[in-house]
């Protein structure tokens, strides 16, 4: 599964290059060579662990995690940018677009993405929050990534034990926690009023 995950940017990036550089035929090939390299490498290192330099690596149980997060996340982030997109390509920009005879794909990756980018920084920020929270809980509970990484759910876990003697063990990893999921929060809000003076 996480094969298929690791895929969709270099798809992604590849489609993104081909859309705005057809025309420049010398540019676009240059960009997707460059991009199916890099791509490739870490896809093969993050995917497989099979990358030889061993720059790119992830834990079975850290891909696990990481697989996890993107299931429970996906549908909303699917439902967002239908929205965004259902609402975007009623715009003047698009059909100027569609005149000046742009393919679909430019037009969805250099007309409607630009102008969604507001709503979806915004969202992306409270994701990283709700993900940081899901995560300090599967780490709290023992699910989370395997114990010799850091993380906050099992500092505070094993801090806890010690809370009638020496509560700071506990406390300081929970007020970090708690500190960067309101930190992300009010960034969020402050991206969100930015992008309403657009």
């Amino acid at each position: 599964m996480a094969a298929v995950l690791f895929g969709f940017p270099i798809l992604f990036f590849c489609i993104l290059w081909n859309s705005r550089f057809f025309t420049d035929p010398r540019r676009r090939n240059i960009y997707i060579g460059i991009t199916l390299a890099l791509g490739l490498w870490v896809y093969a290192g993050l995917a497989f662990n099979a990358d030889p330099t061993g720059i790119w690596a992830m834990e079975p149980n850290l891909l696990n995690v990481f697989v996890s997060v993107v299931f429970v996340n996906a549908p909303t982030v699917f439902r967002i940018v239908r929205g965004l997109t259902m609402d975007l390509k009623s715009r003047d920009y698009v059909a100027a677009g569609q005149t000046r005879g742009e393919g679909p794909w430019y037009i969805m990756l250099w007309e409607i993405l630009p102008n969604a980018r507001g709503p979806l920084i915004v969202d992306f920020c409270l994701r990283i929050g709700y993900t940081t929270i899901l995560l300090g809980t599967l780490g709290f509970f023992g699910l989370g990534v395997s114990p010799e990484s850091p993380d906050w759910g099992s500092t505070i876990n094993a801090g806890r034990r010690l809370l009638s003697v020496f509560p700071h063990p506990a406390v300081v990893p929970a007020i970090a926690l708690m500190s960067l999921v309101l930190g992300l929060n009010l960034l969020a809000d402050g991206l969100r009023e930015e992008s309403l003076k657009d």
